[in-house]
Formats: C-alpha cells, sequence, structure tokens
C-alpha cells in the first residue's frame, strides 16, 4: 500500500523572527525540560508518596519504572507520529495530556491509580523530547540552529540534575502531589501558546498505514527491557526468574523487531537511518557519554546523602553545579558550533569530562562541600562542547525527510543508555562496596593496636567491634565510589575517541528540517 501525501492547509502567517523566534523557543524548551525533569522528580519523592498512600516503598518505586517504560515505547515513535498527524498537532496534544495527566497523578488517592496516571504520563511525555528538538530546528534560520540546539541540549542536561532537588524541596517544604501539579501551568502554557506560535509550520501529512507487528513488538521488547533494567538491582537481577524472563523475552523481541522493521515498506520505527555513518557514530558517542554522565549524577546523591551526611536537597545542589557553568558555557559551544569542526568540539568536552572525572576519583571521607562541589563544577564546563555538537552533528548527517525518525531515535536511545548505565553503576557500586569491606576486614587492625587503644579510653569489645566496622565500612564506601569513578573516566575517553569515525561533517542542519 503505498502512502497518500495531504497537504496541510495554507498559513497565512510569516515566519517567526525576532523575539517572538526566541519566545517560541523558550516554549519548546520548557515542554523538553518538564519531560525530562519528570524522569527523575519523583527519585527521592518515593518514601514521602508510598506513605501517604499507604504502600511499602518497594511497591512506590513502580511510580519511577511506569514513567520510564511508557515514556521508552514512545519516543521511537516520534517520527512515524510526525509524519502521519503533523509535528505540531502531535507536540501541543502531548503537551496537553501532559498537563491533564499530570494533574491526575496529583489527585491520585491510591498507589494503582497514580502508577496508571504515570503510565498515560509517560506516554504524553515521550514525543516531547524529540519533537521539541524537531520543531526548534524548523523554525530556525540555519545560522542560528546551533543556538536553538544550545537552548535544548541545556535543558536535557539540567533538567535531571535539578528534578531530585525541586522533588526533595516540594516534598519537604508542601506536599507529594505539587511535584506533578508543578507541570501543569507549564504544560498548558505550551499548548496553547505553541499552536497560536507554531501551527505556521505544520508540513504536509504522510498517510502511511499502521505497522501494526512494528508496534506490537516495540512495545514487548522495549517494555521489557525496561523492566529489566528498573527492577534487575531489587530483585537480584539474574537470580530471579522473573528477570531472566524478561531478558528472553527483550532479546527475542529485538530480534524479531528488527528483522520485521528492516523489511517492512512503512515501518512503525525507520531504522534506515543508521545507514548514515555520521548519525550511527554521534549516537553512539551520545548514548556512551550521557551514559557515563547519568551515572555519576545518579550514584554522586546516593553517595551523599547515605555516607557522607548531606540532606537530599544539599546533596543535590553539590551536583548541580555543573548545570550553572554549563549554561554559561553553551553560547560559547553554540557559536563555535557554527565555525569549529564538531567532531573537534565533541572530543574536547567528552575528554574533559572524562579528566573532570577522573580528579574525582581521589576523593576521601573527610571532603568539604566545596571540595566535592568543585570538580562537579569543571565538568560543567566540558558539558556543552559534548551534547549542542555530537546532536547538531547526527542530524546533520540524515536526509531532512528524516530528521524525525532521527531525533525520536536518537532520544530514545540516549534515555535508555541513562537507564542501564543506572542499573550499572548502583550495581557495581554495592558490589564494589561488599568486596572492599571484605578485604579491608583482613587489612586492619591486624596488630590489634587499635582495639588496644580504645579499650584505654573504657569502651568495650562489642562497642570497638562496631567502631572499626564502622570504619572499615566508610573507607569500603569511598574506595568504592573512586573506583566507579575511574571506570566512568574511561567510558567518556572511550567516547570522546569514538566521534573520529565519523566522517568530517559537510553541511549544517538545514532550516526547516524536521519534514517527512
Amino acid at each position: 500500500m503505498s502512502k497518500t501525501a495531504i497537504a496541510a492547509p495554507p498559513q497565512a502567517n510569516a515566519p517567526l523572527t525576532g523575539g517572538m523566534l526566541w519566545a517560541a523557543a523558550i516554549i519548546l524548551a520548557a515542554a523538553n525540560f518538564i519531560a525530562v525533569l519528570d524522569m527523575t522528580i519523583a527519585n527521592v519523592s518515593v518514601p514521602n508518596i508510598s506513605g501517604a498512600l499507604g504502600a511499602a516503598t518497594s511497591q512506590g518505586t513502580w511510580v519511577i519504572t511506569s514513567y520510564a517504560v511508557a515514556e521508552a515505547i514512545t519516543v521511537p515513535l516520534t517520527g512515524w507520529l510526525a509524519a502521519r498527524f503533523g509535528a505540531v498537532r502531535v507536540f501541543v496534544f502531548a503537551m496537553a495530556l501532559f498537563g491533564l495527566f499530570s494533574a491526575l497523578c496529583g489527585m491520585s488517592t491510591s498507589l494503582g491509580m497514580l502508577v496508571v496516571a504515570r503510565i498515560c504520563q509517560g506516554f504524553a511525555g515521550g514525543p516531547l523530547m524529540p519533537l521539541s528538538q524537531i520543531l526548534l530546528l524548523r523554525i530556525f534560520p540555519k545560522e542560528k540552529a546551533p543556538a536553538a540546539m544550545g537552548l535544548w541540549a541545556m535543558t536535557t542536561l539540567i533538567a535531571p540534575i535539578l528534578g531530585p532537588i525541586l522533588g526533595g524541596y516540594l516534598c519537604d517544604e508542601i506536599s507529594w502531589p505539587w511535584i506533578f501539579y508543578i507541570n501543569v501551568p507549564i504544560a498548558s502554557a505550551c499548548a496553547f501558546i505553541a499552536w497560536r506560535m507554531l501551527k505556521r509550520y505544520e508540513l504536509a501529512l504522510l498517510k502511511n498505514p499502521i505497522d501494526r507487528v512494528g508496534l506490537i513488538l516495540l512495545i514487548v521488547w522495549v517494555g521489557s527491557l525496561q523492566l529489566l533494567l528498573d527492577e534487575g538491582k531489587n530483585l537480584d537481577w539474574f537470580s530471579s526468574p522473573e528477570i531472566v524472563v524478561l531478558a528472553i523475552v527483550a532479546v527475542l523481541g529485538f530480534a524479531v523487531f528488527l528483522i520485521w522493521e528492516l523489511h517492512e515498506e512503512h515501518p512503525i520505527v525507520d531504522l534506515r537511518v543508521f545507514r548514515h555513518r555520521g548519525f550511527s557514530v554521534s549516537v553512539l558517542t551520545i548514548s556512551l557519554a550521557f551514559a557515563a554522565f547519568f551515572g555519576t549524577n545518579v550514584l554522586t546523591p546516593q553517595w551523599l546523602q547515605s555516607f557522607m551526611g548531606y540532606t537530599a536537597i544539599s546533596a543535590g545542589t553539590a551536583t548541580a553545579w555543573s548545570g550553572v557553568f554549563a549554561i554559561l558555557v553553551a553560547p560559547i559551544a553554540a557559536a563555535l558550533s557554527n565555525k569549529v569542526d564538531s567532531r573537534k568540539l565533541v572530543f574536547v568536552g567528552v575528554l574533559w569530562l572524562g579528566l573532570t572525572t577522573l580528579l574525582r576519583a581521589v576523593a576521601t571521607t573527610n571532603m568539604s562541600y566545596w571540595d566535592v562541589s568543585i570538580p562537579i563544577m569543571l565538568m560543567g564546563l566540558g558539558m556543552p562542547f559534548f551534547f549542542v555538537p555530537s546532536t547538531t552533528l547526527a542530524l546533520a548527517s540524515v536526509d531532512q525527510h528524516e530528521t524525525a525518525s532521527a531525533a525520536g531515535l536518537m532520544n530514545f536511545l540516549r534515555t535508555l543508555s541513562g537507564a542501564f548505565a543506572t542499573s550499572l553503576i548502583t550495581t557495581q557500586w554495592d558490589d564494589q562496596i561488599t568486596q572492599n569491606h571484605a578485604e579491608l576486614v583482613g587489612l586492619a587492625d591486624s596488630d590489634q593496636s587499635m582495639q588496644t587503644l580504645f579499650e584505654s579510653f573504657g569502651m568495650t569489645t562489642d562497642a570497638v567491634v562496631r567502631s572499626l566496622d564502622r570504619l572499615i565500612n566508610d573507607q569500603a564506601v569511598m574506595l568504592a565510589t573512586n573506583q566507579i569513578m575511574v571506570a566512568v573516566g574511561f567510558v567518556f575517553v572511550i567516547a570522546a575517541s569514538v566521534i573520529w569515525l565519523a566522517p568530517k561533517p559537510t553541511r549544517t542542519v538545514e532550516p526547516g528540517a524536521g519534514g517527512h
């Protein structure tokens, strides 16, 4: 069955310019911001939510998992949705639904109701990330496209950092429903203003037949993989029959999905964009570097809160310093993207992230707040040089009609890499703590001099043993954290090297990109 093109209604309005153009950019960036924010805003709020709804904390984690699974399913569908219904229409509709389901999340009176609302919120939030990117490229002229990408990239990098801080503050100072209510006015305003300003940019529609088999396979394998990543640690990974089944379903589902989509005339996800080497290499670099970046941002607050005595807010502010410096440097990265080979910028930016992460691998248990924060600040200097040019290079490598599909797949793989890194790093951290503790027990106080010293102060033998174990555990945690930072630092270095496999860019993203 051949595709049918339906002309978009003619728009009398001229393209946006000046202040109106940047106002539209802020609306699109705000939409992306709240969609990414909701991936992490509930992370520190699970105990509050579980207690208020009469559920166990382990059950409360479904508030996070449900959103992640739903969002992971709809992100790669963006290209098909944009082609069939129009990028502007889908964006506005998804934005309105995101606000509606955010309100329902806040109004939930049971965990079941909240999880269902979060699933619907995730379905609506998924397309917002790639569509905000696509529409920014569509409305901005060629020479300003890097600046638009800089704005979008900063919201993508900063939102997951601010999520736990904002979530913790709202739960402590007001109540947990407000972590969801805060989305409602933003989503409502974005939907209304976006339609008024952006409907002139709608393109002709392509009424392709629906690839029902591909859609079902996508839901099966992505849902299984996301559940595996989110619940693996809680269920002790492959010692659990549930995880084994999820792994088998995910692997088989992906294999069948891959074969089907590559042979389907009108695939639900256009995997053919990976034939462009520049896109494939850029996405690989983005996935590796974002996995490393996101993993450290998950690990650092856990370490600070669990073992360094920080509150949720103070741990959040310590990690948020990278966002401050990133905002300051973003305009420079955007300006250089038009003048310098994107591969050079990505290499320098990701390598800088790797070197600053290695600098964090010499942490000690008596570090001050600023000892922790300064290396994180320095990381912020490299973030824009990584994300802005790599995103631009990826989208400039595909044909113009493939931009929507490419953006959806790029955001999907970036999000999936973050989920994978979170599971891997937190699991490895716990295992490394246990291993380090066992090794240190055999080395600590072998001559019993410390025990003798403590007993001379009047401590009982049990109290001495507890004190020594606490000291050993603190050092085991610190060693494990440093070991993870070393590994992550080398992942950054590998990601920086990978970008040189991409061909030298010969063009930038064309104005109006994001069409079909």
